[in-house]
C-alpha cells in the first residue's frame, strides 16, 4: 500500500496541536501499561495496522508480555487482565464504537468502580487520541514503521 499523503507535512500547525495532546495523554498519570492496552485495543477495533504494530512493539519494549498482547482482542475470555484493565478495555470498546450503543449507565458505574472521575476523563481523552491517530493513519495509508513482510 502506498502512502496517500503525509499529514504532518500538509497540515503542520494542527498536527503540532495533535502531537501536544498526544504528549499530554502519555504524561497524564495513567499507567503506561494501561495506555498501551487501550491504544492497541482501539486500533484493533478500527483496523489500523500501523497503530496495532506500533503499539504492540512499544508495549513489548516497556515490558508487556507477548501472551497478553496476543489476548488483547479476546480480553473478555482471558484471566490475564486485572479488573482495572478489564474496565478500561470495556470503556475503550464502548467509546470507540460509541455509535453502536452509546455508553450505558451500567458501564459508566462499573468503570467508576476502578477509576476516579479524573482518571475516567483522562482515559476517555486517551481513547479519543488513539481514535484520532487511527483516523489519520487509515485513510492516508500511513507508512509502517517496520519494513513490510515478504509474501509467502
Amino acid at each position: 500500500m502506498k502512502q496517500r499523503l503525509q499529514f504532518f507535512a500538509k497540515a503542520p500547525e494542527i498536527m503540532k496541536a495533535v502531537s501536544a495532546l498526544n504528549k499530554a495523554v502519555d504524561e497524564c498519570g495513567l499507567e503506561v501499561s494501561l495506555l498501551h492496552l487501550i491504544k492497541l485495543r482501539a486500533s484493533q477495533i478500527n483496523g489500523c495496522s500501523y497503530c496495532v504494530e506500533m503499539h504492540s512493539r512499544e508495549a513489548r519494549r516497556d515490558g508487556e508480555t507477548e501472551q497478553r498482547l496476543y489476548l488483547v482482542s479476546a480480553w473478555k475470555e482471558s484471566p490475564l487482565f486485572s479488573e482495572r484493565e478489564r474496565a478500561a478495555l470495556a470503556w475503550t470498546e464502548a467509546t470507540t464504537l460509541i455509535s453502536n450503543n452509546g455508553v450505558s449507565d451500567e458501564l459508566y458505574a462499573s468503570t467508576l468502580a476502578h477509576f476516579s472521575e479524573e482518571e475516567l476523563v483522562k482515559l476517555s481523552v486517551a481513547i479519543g487520541m488513539i481514535n484520532t491517530w487511527n483516523r489519520l493513519c487509515i485513510p492516508f495509508h500511513a507508512i509502517h514503521p517496520m519494513p513490510a513482510a515478504k509474501a509467502a
